[in-house]
């Protein structure tokens, strides 16, 4: 992609540029993010509703607890596989649309759909190493399973922008996309632990917001176990799932502008990089095949051997 540097969330970025070029993107394109998560997020809260989690509430032997949840995986992977698709279009659209006006969510939604398989493909991947890396993560303590959390995060973060915008072959993507992430690790590892921080913060008080009208006070809900079982009968109410639909609406978009973010500034620095190296070896200080031979002498010049 040639007008990769018209991007505006193209450039060399420091976690404050980031923080603000993501709010500033998410302002611009805010209403038609916006409606497109909500009905995406609608549409998996209702999908959600398929897993009786009150059953599973209400089961306490281990092994009928056990056959239940294999009810429920065919279930969970059709969620997850919707949720993927969502990502899937909502990064097309962000990377895109800034580079072409005429794109809208519905032309994203079919174009998307080219990266799809190879990104299940690699996330299969993702999903394997992930978990190895987070056991492996468990026998270092708390610490080392936060940072490999992190770790596959960010990596998660940078697939489909390498897949979108370099071409959505599998080999090549894993390659890049680590190639990436190293480039800027501590600080690509950095900005995505402050990132996750915030939208835990942020899913924490509108969960709070939208629990109110229901159970009346979030803080009674946390320490009232009770209180807190019956969350989970407000999980089916038509008005919970509008509402969470809602909160989910206006987090769903971070996450792959992150990416975007995350991606370009590393594009941008392999740019920058290419530029000084260009710069510092021009083309006319590059050895020829020419300049390995003498020169020939002109034919009145007094050391022309043919003159002798």
């Amino acid at each position: 992609m040639d007008q990769i540097g018209n991007h505006p969330l193209y450039r060399k970025h420091n976690l404050d540029t980031a923080m603000n070029s993501l709010w500033n993107f998410y302002k611009k394109h805010f209403i038609v993010l916006f409606i497109t998560s909500f009905v995406m997020s609608l549409a998996i809260q209702y999908a959600s509703t398929i897993i009786d989690l009150k059953d599973l509430q209400s089961t306490t032997d281990p092994m009928v607890l056990l056959e239940k949840l294999k009810e429920f995986i065919v279930p969970m992977l059709i969620i997850s596989l919707v949720n993927l698709l969502f990502n899937t279009i909502l990064q097309y659209y962000i990377i895109y649309k800034p580079l072409d006006q005429n794109i809208n969510i519905f032309e994203s939604t079919m174009k998307a759909l080219r990266y799809y398989i190879p990104y299940l493909i690699i996330m299969v991947f993702l999903v394997f190493f992930g978990s190895i890396a987070i056991v492996l993560g468990i026998f270092a303590l708390i610490v080392g399973a936060f940072f490999a959390a992190i770790y596959i995060t960010t990596l998660y973060l940078f697939i489909l922008p390498v897949m979108m915008v370099e071409g959505p072959d599998i080999l090549k993507t894993i390659k890049r996309t680590f190639t990436l992430t190293y480039k800027n690790f501590w600080s690509n590892l950095g900005w995505v632990s402050v990132f996750l921080t915030i939208m835990i913060v942020i899913s924490v008080i509108l969960s709070a917001i939208i629990l109110i009208p229901f159970s009346g006070s979030f803080i009674k809900t946390l320490v009232n176990t009770q209180d807190a079982a019956e969350v989970i009968n407000y999980t089916t109410n038509p008005i919970f799932l509008f509402l969470s639909a809602i909160t989910g609406a206006l987090t769903m978009p971070l996450m792959p502008i992150l990416a975007c973010i995350l991606y370009f500034n590393g594009r941008a620095t392999e740019d920058n990089q290419k530029k000084t190296i260009s710069e510092y070896a021009p083309e006319n200080d590059k050895v020829r095949v020419e300049d390995l031979y003498a020169k020939p002498y002109s034919d009145d010049h007094p050391e022309n051997p043919e003159l002798k």
